[in-house]
């Protein structure tokens, strides 16, 4: 059985200690701030990205770079092995079909090799969820074929459910009007969006301030878990610069679940999907048996 690694986009929000760990290869997709390009040679901390689109700064995104896909895979092609790659939602980003393309162009020069992509349709933690599992599989001596069967398998179950702290990130985005954004904004309106079962990232509810909306998160939770309690790799909670309101969440899931050992961890929201729900945003993504 030949020797395989796993892959995923910088939008996975792997940490750096995480990826040397485990021998992950990233991608980038890169973000900009007032035209200005970041994600491969500069950077901005995720604080320092939040920080621009509070003072106003136009914020936006790009897919990944072909050229770089190739340089990568290629890599890992003359050092013998395969590759898995977890992809961020096709839904929210054409970077899948980049990786695909790259893809075959690798295996066609290299007709040995075996590439096998993975629309995990969703993001952030649960592209991270499937990596974790896929890891276990290879410990357990599981083949690249057995190990991908299995992670598509979980595809299905990956929910995420999110809220905003202001409607102005998403009017800047076009998912709301200018008006709905005035209005809900005068009464304390926090929207909560999922990530859907064909990946997109789509408005459910309206909540009326930011303790409720917190609230609604592990409701969905408890909504959508089902027999799931027992079987959760990763419950990711995810923030854009609200760290406060993070721990809070954690706490509030202990509440709620008491007698369940909850694998969670905290992740900090990249740029990919923070450019358009904005600063604030905080998310609860977790197995469950539909989304």
């Amino acid at each position: 059985m030949r020797e395989y690694i796993f892959a995923t986009e910088s939008n996975a929000d792997l940490s750096e200690s995480y990826i040397n760990e485990n021998n992950v290869l990233v991608i980038p997709h890169y973000y900009l701030l007032d035209e200005k390009l970041y994600g491969e040679d500069e950077f901005l901390s995720n604080k320092e990205f939040y920080d621009g689109m509070r003072e106003g700064k136009k914020a936006g995104t790009m897919a990944s770079n072909p050229a770089v896909i190739l340089e990568k895979f290629t890599e890992v092609a003359k050092q013998g092995k395969d590759i898995l790659f977890i992809s961020f939602s096709s839904a929210l980003s054409s970077g899948i079909q980049n990786i695909i393309n790259g893809a075959n162009e690798v295996m066609e020069e290299y007709p040995e090799m075996k590439i096998i992509v993975i629309d995990s349709f969703s993001a952030t933690s649960n592209e991270k969820l499937l990596i974790k599992k896929g890891l276990m599989l290879k410990k357990e001596g599981k083949s690249i074929e057995e190990a991908a069967r299995i992670l598509e398998g979980l595809v299905p179950h990956l929910c995420g459910v999110f809220t905003v702290d202001s409607l102005e990130y998403l009017y800047r985005g076009g998912r709301v009007s200018k008006t709905s954004a005035v209005l809900g904004t005068m009464i304390n309106i926090k929207p909560v969006l999922i990530i859907n079962e064909e990946g997109k990232l789509i408005p459910i509810s309206k909540v009326r301030g930011r303790k409720k909306s917190i609230k609604y998160l592990i409701d969905y939770m408890k909504e959508r878990i089902g027999s799931y309690i027992d079987k959760q790799i990763l419950v990711g909670v995810i923030h854009a610069d609200v760290i406060e309101d993070a721990n809070a969440l954690v706490e509030m899931l202990k509440e709620e679940f008491p007698d369940a050992e909850l694998p969670v961890e905290i992740l900090d929201l990249g740029p990919s999907i923070g450019a358009h729900s904005g600063p604030g945003t905080l998310g609860l993504m977790f197995l469950g048996e539909t989304r």
